[in-house]
């Protein structure tokens, strides 16, 4: 098989495996910082996935707000 490239690789993090039936998805994060973050969430009770999850739904309610305020203030506005 010369000039096969092999189109597989062993990575050291899940790739499209969950544990509780949503999509693993792939971010970057040097090791150093990613393995500093493991202990921290150790030490805060969680695992990195769930500290995640709930950064990224206080993000997204903060970002729906944002939006019903502004749609609010335009009402006002207009009216």
């Amino acid at each position: 098989m010369d000039g096969v490239v092999p189109i597989c690789c062993q990575v050291s993090y899940a790739v499209d495996m969950t544990t509780k039936g949503t999509p693993g998805r792939v971010i970057r994060v040097d090791n150093e910082t990613w393995t500093a973050y493991e202990q921290a969430c150790k030490d805060m009770g969680t695992t990195r996935a769930d500290d995640l999850r709930r950064h990224i739904h206080r993000q997204i309610a903060a970002w729906r707000k944002r939006q019903r305020d502004a749609g609010a203030a335009r009402n006002i506005a207009e009216s």
